[in-house]
Protein backbone atom coordinates (compact mmCIF):
# COMPACT_ATOMS: atom_id res chain seq x y z
CA UNK A 1 0.00 0.00 0.00
CA UNK A 2 1.11 3.57 -0.36
CA UNK A 3 0.00 6.81 1.24
CA UNK A 4 -2.79 8.11 -0.80
CA UNK A 5 -2.07 12.13 -0.80
CA UNK A 6 0.03 13.17 -3.42
CA UNK A 7 0.93 16.83 -3.80
CA UNK A 8 1.22 17.28 -7.72
CA UNK A 9 2.30 20.06 -10.14
CA UNK A 10 2.30 20.81 -13.80
CA UNK A 11 4.85 23.12 -15.66
CA UNK A 12 3.75 25.03 -18.32
CA UNK A 13 6.51 26.59 -20.55
CA UNK A 14 6.92 28.22 -24.11
CA UNK A 15 10.33 26.70 -24.95
CA UNK A 16 12.39 28.15 -27.93
CA UNK A 17 15.67 27.16 -30.13
CA UNK A 18 17.95 27.57 -26.91
CA UNK A 19 18.32 23.87 -25.20
CA UNK A 20 20.54 25.60 -22.66
CA UNK A 21 17.73 28.76 -21.87
CA UNK A 22 15.01 26.00 -21.41
CA UNK A 23 16.47 23.76 -19.49
CA UNK A 24 17.41 27.00 -17.05
CA UNK A 25 13.88 27.89 -17.20
CA UNK A 26 12.56 24.61 -16.84
CA UNK A 27 14.82 24.39 -13.60
CA UNK A 28 13.24 27.31 -12.40
CA UNK A 29 10.01 26.52 -12.22
CA UNK A 30 10.63 22.35 -11.35
CA UNK A 31 12.22 24.22 -7.85
CA UNK A 32 9.51 26.32 -7.41
CA UNK A 33 6.69 23.92 -7.77
CA UNK A 34 9.12 21.80 -5.13
CA UNK A 35 9.72 24.17 -2.58
CA UNK A 36 5.83 24.69 -2.38
CA UNK A 37 5.39 21.02 -1.69
CA UNK A 38 4.80 19.12 -4.95
CA UNK A 39 6.73 15.63 -4.72
CA UNK A 40 5.39 14.71 -8.43
CA UNK A 41 6.18 17.27 -10.99
CA UNK A 42 5.34 16.90 -15.37
CA UNK A 43 6.98 18.88 -17.91
CA UNK A 44 5.54 19.60 -20.84
CA UNK A 45 6.30 17.60 -24.69
CA UNK A 46 9.52 18.59 -25.75
CA UNK A 47 10.10 20.23 -23.04
CA UNK A 48 14.02 21.66 -23.53
CA UNK A 49 13.67 21.83 -27.23
CA UNK A 50 10.31 23.18 -29.77
CA UNK A 51 12.24 22.60 -32.77
CA UNK A 52 10.66 22.09 -36.34
CA UNK A 53 12.90 22.44 -39.10
CA UNK A 54 14.63 18.37 -39.70
CA UNK A 55 18.27 19.54 -39.98
CA UNK A 56 18.33 21.92 -36.77
CA UNK A 57 17.02 19.55 -34.58
CA UNK A 58 19.01 16.33 -35.68
CA UNK A 59 22.02 19.11 -35.04
CA UNK A 60 20.84 19.08 -30.93
CA UNK A 61 19.39 15.88 -30.05
CA UNK A 62 21.57 12.56 -29.37
CA UNK A 63 21.34 9.10 -27.92
CA UNK A 64 19.45 8.79 -24.78
CA UNK A 65 23.09 7.59 -23.09
CA UNK A 66 24.46 11.14 -24.27
CA UNK A 67 21.57 13.22 -23.69
CA UNK A 68 23.18 15.95 -21.39
CA UNK A 69 19.65 17.47 -20.42
CA UNK A 70 18.19 14.49 -19.41
CA UNK A 71 21.45 13.71 -17.06
CA UNK A 72 20.90 17.28 -15.44
CA UNK A 73 17.27 16.24 -14.93
CA UNK A 74 17.67 13.49 -13.08
CA UNK A 75 20.61 15.02 -11.10
CA UNK A 76 17.61 17.44 -10.51
CA UNK A 77 15.18 14.81 -9.32
CA UNK A 78 17.77 13.50 -6.77
CA UNK A 79 18.80 16.93 -5.10
CA UNK A 80 15.07 17.83 -4.73
CA UNK A 81 13.72 14.00 -4.06
CA UNK A 82 10.96 13.99 -6.08
CA UNK A 83 9.48 12.16 -8.83
CA UNK A 84 10.07 14.37 -11.71
CA UNK A 85 8.40 13.05 -15.60
CA UNK A 86 9.57 14.60 -18.22
CA UNK A 87 6.82 14.98 -20.56
CA UNK A 88 9.23 14.49 -23.48
CA UNK A 89 12.85 14.82 -25.10
CA UNK A 90 13.95 14.40 -28.85
CA UNK A 91 16.06 11.24 -28.67
CA UNK A 92 18.35 9.96 -31.25
CA UNK A 93 17.88 6.25 -31.68
CA UNK A 94 21.12 3.63 -32.73
CA UNK A 95 19.53 2.83 -35.73
CA UNK A 96 19.60 7.12 -37.21
CA UNK A 97 15.96 7.56 -35.91
CA UNK A 98 14.04 9.99 -33.73
CA UNK A 99 12.09 9.17 -30.37
CA UNK A 100 9.48 11.63 -28.83
CA UNK A 101 10.38 10.07 -25.43
CA UNK A 102 8.82 10.64 -22.09
CA UNK A 103 10.84 9.52 -18.75
CA UNK A 104 9.88 9.38 -15.26
CA UNK A 105 12.45 9.67 -12.98
CA UNK A 106 12.54 8.92 -9.32
CA UNK A 107 13.60 10.48 -6.16
CA UNK A 108 16.83 8.78 -6.65
CA UNK A 109 17.62 10.19 -9.75
CA UNK A 110 17.08 6.80 -11.69
CA UNK A 111 14.63 6.57 -14.86
CA UNK A 112 12.14 3.59 -13.79
CA UNK A 113 9.80 4.45 -16.78
CA UNK A 114 10.37 5.51 -20.46
CA UNK A 115 7.77 5.60 -23.27
CA UNK A 116 7.71 6.55 -26.97
CA UNK A 117 4.97 8.57 -27.98
CA UNK A 118 2.63 5.89 -30.03
CA UNK A 119 0.28 8.27 -32.29
CA UNK A 120 1.99 10.68 -34.99
CA UNK A 121 0.64 14.13 -35.50
CA UNK A 122 -0.13 14.34 -39.16
CA UNK A 123 -3.24 16.47 -39.33
CA UNK A 124 -4.02 18.93 -41.87
CA UNK A 125 -6.32 21.75 -40.15
CA UNK A 126 -9.12 23.98 -40.72
CA UNK A 127 -6.96 27.25 -41.22
CA UNK A 128 -4.59 25.07 -43.83
CA UNK A 129 -1.63 24.40 -41.25
CA UNK A 130 -0.53 20.88 -41.90
CA UNK A 131 1.76 18.90 -39.65
CA UNK A 132 3.93 15.62 -40.16
CA UNK A 133 5.01 14.42 -36.97
CA UNK A 134 5.82 11.12 -38.47
CA UNK A 135 8.61 12.30 -41.34
CA UNK A 136 10.50 13.16 -38.03
CA UNK A 137 10.06 11.08 -35.21
CA UNK A 138 9.75 7.43 -35.39
CA UNK A 139 5.86 6.18 -33.71
CA UNK A 140 6.86 3.48 -30.45
CA UNK A 141 4.69 0.45 -30.16
CA UNK A 142 5.16 -0.03 -26.17
CA UNK A 143 2.96 1.08 -23.31
CA UNK A 144 4.30 3.08 -20.86
CA UNK A 145 3.28 2.04 -17.38
CA UNK A 146 5.00 1.78 -13.84
CA UNK A 147 4.04 1.07 -10.40
CA UNK A 148 6.04 3.28 -7.59
CA UNK A 149 6.13 3.37 -4.11
CA UNK A 150 3.65 6.23 -4.25
CA UNK A 151 1.54 5.83 -6.98
CA UNK A 152 0.83 3.49 -10.22
CA UNK A 153 1.70 5.75 -13.83
CA UNK A 154 0.78 5.41 -17.03
CA UNK A 155 2.64 7.85 -19.95
CA UNK A 156 0.86 9.54 -22.99
CA UNK A 157 1.71 12.16 -25.05
CA UNK A 158 -0.08 14.86 -26.79
CA UNK A 159 -1.77 13.24 -29.81
CA UNK A 160 -2.18 10.00 -27.76
CA UNK A 161 -4.64 11.82 -25.96
CA UNK A 162 -7.66 11.34 -29.06
CA UNK A 163 -6.64 7.59 -28.68
CA UNK A 164 -9.15 6.05 -25.71
CA UNK A 165 -7.65 2.58 -26.32
CA UNK A 166 -4.31 3.52 -25.02
CA UNK A 167 -5.98 5.04 -21.61
CA UNK A 168 -8.10 1.62 -21.51
CA UNK A 169 -4.84 0.18 -21.49
CA UNK A 170 -3.23 2.02 -18.67
CA UNK A 171 -6.26 1.64 -16.63
CA UNK A 172 -6.62 -1.86 -16.68
CA UNK A 173 -3.17 -2.37 -15.82
CA UNK A 174 -3.72 -0.56 -12.87
CA UNK A 175 -2.59 3.59 -13.82
CA UNK A 176 -3.72 5.91 -10.91
CA UNK A 177 -2.32 9.11 -12.92
CA UNK A 178 -2.09 9.29 -16.75
CA UNK A 179 0.13 12.30 -17.35
CA UNK A 180 -0.67 13.93 -21.03
CA UNK A 181 2.51 15.95 -21.58
CA UNK A 182 1.49 18.65 -24.80
CA UNK A 183 2.06 21.10 -27.66
CA UNK A 184 -1.44 21.41 -28.58
CA UNK A 185 -2.00 24.10 -31.41
CA UNK A 186 -4.22 26.90 -30.58
CA UNK A 187 -7.17 25.77 -32.82
CA UNK A 188 -7.23 22.47 -31.71
CA UNK A 189 -7.11 23.25 -28.00
CA UNK A 190 -9.75 25.52 -28.06
CA UNK A 191 -11.91 23.06 -29.35
CA UNK A 192 -11.02 19.61 -27.90
CA UNK A 193 -8.58 20.28 -25.25
CA UNK A 194 -10.16 20.05 -21.79
CA UNK A 195 -13.39 17.95 -23.09
CA UNK A 196 -10.88 14.95 -24.51
CA UNK A 197 -8.90 15.33 -21.08
CA UNK A 198 -11.76 15.34 -19.44
CA UNK A 199 -13.27 12.16 -20.57
CA UNK A 200 -10.16 10.54 -20.51
CA UNK A 201 -10.32 10.80 -16.68
CA UNK A 202 -13.66 10.12 -16.18
CA UNK A 203 -13.99 6.71 -18.57
CA UNK A 204 -10.75 5.48 -17.08
CA UNK A 205 -11.41 6.96 -13.36
CA UNK A 206 -7.60 8.04 -13.31
CA UNK A 207 -6.19 11.35 -12.34
CA UNK A 208 -5.13 13.11 -15.93
CA UNK A 209 -2.28 15.50 -15.49
CA UNK A 210 -1.24 17.70 -18.67
CA UNK A 211 1.18 20.04 -19.14
CA UNK A 212 1.52 22.03 -21.92
CA UNK A 213 3.61 24.23 -24.29
CA UNK A 214 2.22 27.65 -23.98
CA UNK A 215 2.83 30.72 -26.22
CA UNK A 216 4.15 31.76 -29.34
CA UNK A 217 7.47 29.68 -29.91
CA UNK A 218 10.79 30.91 -31.87
CA UNK A 219 9.96 28.43 -34.84
CA UNK A 220 6.85 30.26 -35.54
CA UNK A 221 4.74 28.17 -33.84
CA UNK A 222 1.85 28.84 -31.49
CA UNK A 223 0.37 26.39 -29.04
CA UNK A 224 -2.46 26.79 -26.59
CA UNK A 225 -1.15 26.26 -22.93
CA UNK A 226 -3.71 25.59 -20.62
CA UNK A 227 -2.19 23.13 -18.28
CA UNK A 228 -4.50 21.29 -16.10
CA UNK A 229 -5.14 18.10 -13.19
CA UNK A 230 -8.44 16.51 -13.61
CA UNK A 231 -9.70 14.44 -11.04
CA UNK A 232 -11.54 10.55 -11.44
CA UNK A 233 -14.62 12.11 -11.69
CA UNK A 234 -13.84 14.48 -14.31
CA UNK A 235 -13.04 17.86 -11.47
CA UNK A 236 -10.91 20.54 -12.52
CA UNK A 237 -8.52 20.87 -9.64
CA UNK A 238 -6.11 23.24 -11.07
CA UNK A 239 -5.89 25.39 -14.53
CA UNK A 240 -2.87 27.56 -16.06
CA UNK A 241 -5.53 30.20 -16.71
CA UNK A 242 -4.45 32.97 -19.73
CA UNK A 243 -3.76 36.26 -18.51
CA UNK A 244 -5.82 38.67 -20.59
CA UNK A 245 -3.86 38.17 -24.31
CA UNK A 246 -0.81 36.57 -22.58
CA UNK A 247 -0.37 32.60 -21.93
CA UNK A 248 2.10 32.25 -19.00
CA UNK A 249 4.64 30.12 -17.54
CA UNK A 250 5.42 28.81 -14.39
CA UNK A 251 3.06 25.77 -12.65
CA UNK A 252 0.00 24.30 -11.18
CA UNK A 253 -0.37 22.57 -8.11
CA UNK A 254 -2.87 20.08 -6.60
CA UNK A 255 -3.22 17.96 -3.88
CA UNK A 256 -4.77 14.61 -4.72
CA UNK A 257 -6.02 11.66 -3.09
CA UNK A 258 -4.98 8.82 -4.54
CA UNK A 259 -8.17 6.39 -3.07
CA UNK A 260 -10.62 8.51 -5.39
CA UNK A 261 -9.14 6.25 -8.11
CA UNK A 262 -10.28 3.12 -6.41
CA UNK A 263 -13.47 4.52 -5.01
CA UNK A 264 -14.62 5.73 -8.66
CA UNK A 265 -13.57 2.46 -10.34
CA UNK A 266 -15.75 0.77 -7.80
CA UNK A 267 -18.89 3.54 -7.98
CA UNK A 268 -18.52 2.91 -12.03
CA UNK A 269 -16.86 -0.32 -12.75
CA UNK A 270 -16.76 0.36 -16.86
CA UNK A 271 -13.59 -1.24 -16.74
CA UNK A 272 -15.24 -4.62 -15.47
CA UNK A 273 -18.05 -3.64 -17.87
CA UNK A 274 -16.50 -3.88 -20.85
CA UNK A 275 -18.00 -6.26 -23.37
CA UNK A 276 -17.29 -7.72 -26.88
CA UNK A 277 -19.36 -6.73 -29.54
CA UNK A 278 -19.52 -8.08 -33.43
Amino acid sequence: MHDNILKVACIQLCAGQNIAQNLELVELHIRAAAKAGAKFILTPEQTVLMELAGDALFDNIYLQDECASLKHLQKLAKSLEIYLCIGSLAIKNSDGSVANRGFLIDPNGDIISQYDKIHMFDIKLKNGDEYKESATYKPGNQLGFVKTELFNFGHTICYDLRFPKLYNALAKLGAEIIVVPAAFTVQTGQAHWHILLRARAIETGSFILAAAQGGSHQNGRKTYGHSIIISPWGDVLAEMQDEGDIIPTGYIMAEIDLAEVAKNRKNIPVLEHERAFN
